[in-house]
């Protein structure tokens, strides 16, 4: 008994040393956050005129998960420089879209960023027009914007997986492929696009144990989470062997 006592007290011991370490990494980059958005808002002060204060105060609020201040910030720019030019405005539209998507207000993001019409952000308008279709598990709507942004980022690896994963949902595999090698002449080590790929290889009947064992070695996380998806492919496979040959 005394040597399971014995043991609980250092466990504890340990659990508590944990929570403090945990406890003061958690405080310093509070302070380090607190620090950098003082830094912004007196930007903003110094220079109210300057659009880019706000927006870049507003992008630091959406890293902090502070989505009602960053909203209303990008609310008030867009009424202080609503007679300034086109690309300011869209601008703070597309901040404003993209505080929207971090919260998982998939509509009004969708809403602002098919507002912007400058060509200098319409690629990354796209861009976010797709993730957000696909953040409603509409990948109809997706791919078209996603091949939107592809036209203008042809050999982009993220817009190609992003092509990829649209196909893969929509059970177009072979094309699925041939994006996840784009992907991967420039990504040799992507975890993800190696794990889907290795998903399309299975349905082709190709060889895929590659993909999964780079997939498991560089992105550990995703590699599992995969799992049930794998599963899935696997029980379509074995399905379409056991029916009947007409």
């Amino acid at each position: 008994m005394a040597n399971n006592s014995d043991k609980i007290k250092k466990l504890q011991a340990k659990n508590q040393e944990n929570q403090r370490k945990y406890t003061k990494k958690r405080e310093a980059e509070e302070a380090k956050a607190k620090a950098a958005i003082h830094k912004l808002v007196e930007k903003v002060d110094r220079d109210p005129t300057n659009y880019h204060n706000y927006y870049d105060l507003a992008a630091f609020l959406v890293e902090a998960k502070d989505y009602e201040q960053a909203e209303e910030l990008l609310m008030k720019a867009l009424g202080l420089f609503d007679k300034s030019g086109a690309d300011v405005q869209d601008t703070l539209k597309f901040g404003l879209g993209n505080v929207y998507y971090a919260a998982a207000e998939y509509d009004k993001a969708i809403k602002l960023f098919q507002e912007i019409d400058d060509k200098k952000l319409q690629a990354e308008s796209y861009i976010m027009l797709a993730q957000s279709y696909m953040a409603k598990s509409d990948n109809k709507r997706a791919m078209v914007f996603a091949l939107s942004a592809q036209s203008a980022r042809h050999d982009d690896p993220d817009v190609n997986q992003m092509i990829g994963d649209n196909l893969l949902a929509l059970g177009n595999f072979a094309q699925a492929g041939d994006f996840y090698d784009i992907v991967l002449k420039t990504e040799p080590e992507n975890g993800k696009a190696n794990f889907n790929r290795g998903l399309v290889a299975m349905v082709n009947g190709e060889d895929f144990e590659n993909y999964f064992a780079k997939a498991k070695h560089e992105d550990p996380d995703y590699f599992e989470k995969g799992q049930q998806k794998l599963k899935d492919i696997e029980k379509v496979i074995q399905i379409n062997k056991d029916k009947p040959k007409k």
